[in-house]
């Protein structure tokens, strides 16, 4: 089946599929030669006329071409098909990057960009050049034996026609329990991910032999789907099959029947049998590769969701330059969580560089999404945000990244090592300034003692640290980026007293010109702050020079 998803996918991909396809021509016409040459030897030695040199000459060159080219497909597919993983991979964890966090399954998203692809890579690399190949190679072995013998000939047309058409009657009822079955199968990796993931707290509450039992039972309903789907689909192989092997017993008798009538010789006859064989060898080929694509093909709605998907933020800036002295200015801006809303409304603020404004107030204030905004995750619905005067939209993704930093209160990490998760934003970072980062960032000690120091793989997440010590390994990792604006929200939560001041500290003493936006809930946090405002429901409520008086802000109803 081809489908226009797929289609319009392929566009990604046409010189491998072509190229492909020309390999699967080429096969098949050395299949028909080997055919037709070994017919033309059974002949010479049947009626004993002339030297068989030649016509064996021929075939065993036929045969090692057919070798050289057999063994030579099967590296180029893979090759190919490894160029189209990548670029569909590429293609859709762009795509990925514009589904909104609160709407991100991962258990769904690595279903859809490893299995699906893969499913895909034999779609692309297998089914459809063997497709073009259907489309040729019967139409010309049909034409070749109807020249030898027009019974025969027309056999194999009507046969070949309903082996490769009739299948299709079955289709489109495939591809619908195909992707019933692909929607539980998503669904189940999405809750395998989030049980691994919670591991500890459903142990905690009791919930893993509830949780088990669950899974076990989605598992055996995805098991039934499985085994449905493979039964619709074995129709489709025994209509095929019936087709072919009929065809091949009635050319056989409308050959001899030719023969018997004097209107063909049976040497000749041979040479139409060897040809309706390789009638239908590319039609059997078409369906083995059915199969293999068949994944890819079932989890089209899953592509198609990813997409279709339109981007929260268009990266549409040009301006490559980043920023370098670092002034933030929010002017009049409104934000609203989409149902909720939640936000901010109408909020305006000026950071000059160098200088340090704390940003406090009550949960649901608004200060996170003031970081996300300058993060541009989000884009304002009116107002604008500008980085040393420029909308924070003008500013291309990479030099975006470069002039704005912001850590977030829980940081990723990744399974990597712990230098490599430290030059996230600066590969280029030499050790001497990785270590210096995470000794303003308290960290250096705690990074030593781990069993292999700074080349130590972290679990996923970095899961064998504390809260506090992936907090303080975010603020190092950000530290080495360089930008000139600096945003740390809530940062600073996992931290005890006595952590908070020294990295505080720290960071006062070695980013004295870095603009930085300290988001946060406890006064000690911002005591190196210039500036300080007060948010509540998405407004300022207060502001005011130095750090900020927590006690006397609760008072004024922005805690």
């Amino acid at each position: 089946m081809v489908h226009r998803r797929l289609l319009q996918l392929a566009g990604a991909v046409p010189g491998a599929i072509l190229a492909l396809a020309g390999l699967g021509v080429a096969l098949s016409a050395l299949h028909v030669a080997f055919a037709i040459a070994t017919g033309s030897v059974i002949a010479v030695l049947v009626r004993g006329e002339g030297d068989p040199l030649p016509a064996v000459a021929a075939l065993v060159a036929i045969a090692l071409l057919r070798g050289v080219l057999t063994g030579a497909r099967e590296p180029v597919a893979a090759h190919l098909g490894a160029v189209v993983r990548v670029r569909l991979r590429r293609r859709l964890l762009a795509r990925l990057a514009a589904v909104p966090i609160a709407e991100r399954d991962s258990g769904q998203a690595t279903a859809t960009v490893v299995d699906g692809v893969d499913g895909l890579d034999a779609y692309y690399t297998r089914y459809l050049p063997q497709l073009l190949v259907v489309l040729v190679v019967p139409a010309v072995v049909v034409t070749l034996v109807m020249a030898r013998s027009t019974g025969a000939g027309v056999v194999l047309a009507i046969a070949g026609t309903v082996a490769i058409l009739a299948p299709r009657a079955w289709d489109v009822r495939l591809l619908r329990t195909g992707r019933r079955r692909w929607d539980r199968f998503t669904r189940l990796s999405s809750d395998y991910v989030e049980a691994l993931q919670q591991i500890p707290l459903l142990r905690a509450f009791g919930a893993t032999e509830r949780i088990s039992a669950r899974l076990a039972d989605d598992a055996d309903q995805l098991r039934g789907s499985t085994m449905a789907q493979l039964r619709l689909s074995l129709v489709e192989t025994f209509v095929s099959a019936a087709a072919m092997h009929l065809g091949t017993v009635l050319a056989v008798i409308a050959a001899l029947s030719a023969v018997l009538s004097g209107d063909l010789r049976a040497a000749s006859a041979v040479t139409v049998l060897l040809l309706a064989r390789e009638c239908f060898r590319p039609v059997q080929d078409l369906g083995t590769s059915w199969h293999a694509g068949y994944l890819g093909l079932t989890a089209v709605d899953g592509l198609d969701q990813l997409l279709s998907r339109t981007p929260a933020v268009a990266e549409d800036g040009t301006r490559s330059a980043p920023a370098r002295a670092g002034s933030v200015d929010v002017d009049d801006v409104t934000y609203h969580y989409p149902g909720t809303g939640r936000g901010v409304s109408r909020l305006s603020l000026r950071v000059g560089p160098g200088e340090t404004l704390a940003v406090v107030g009550p949960s649901g204030s608004g200060k996170s999404t003031l970081a996300r905004l300058l993060e541009r995750e989000v884009d304002p619905g009116t107002g604008q945000l500008r980085i040393d005067d420029v909308d924070l939209r003008d500013y291309t993704r990479r030099a975006r990244s470069r002039s704005v930093v912001v850590v977030p209160q829980d940081p990723t990490l990744f399974a990597w090592t712990v230098r490599d998760n430290l030059r996230l934003y600066r590969p280029e970072a030499s050790d001497a300034e990785v270590e210096r980062a995470c000794a303003v960032a308290d960290v250096h000690d705690v990074v030593r003692a781990l069993p292999d120091g700074y080349d130590t793989v972290l679990a996923e997440n970095g899961e064998q640290l504390s809260g506090g010590q992936r907090q303080r390994l975010a603020i190092a990792r950000a530290l080495l980026s360089q930008a000139p604006v600096l945003v740390l929200d809530e940062v600073t939560s996992a931290l005890d007293a006595d952590t908070e001041r020294r990295v505080m500290d720290a960071l006062a003493t070695v980013s004295p010109a870095r603009t930085t936006v300290i988001i946060a809930h406890r006064e000690s946090a911002c005591t190196h702050a210039d500036r300080w405002v007060a948010l509540q429901d998405g407004r300022t409520v207060a502001h005011g020079d130095g750090p900020p008086a927590l006690p006397a802000l609760a008072a004024r109803g922005a805690r």
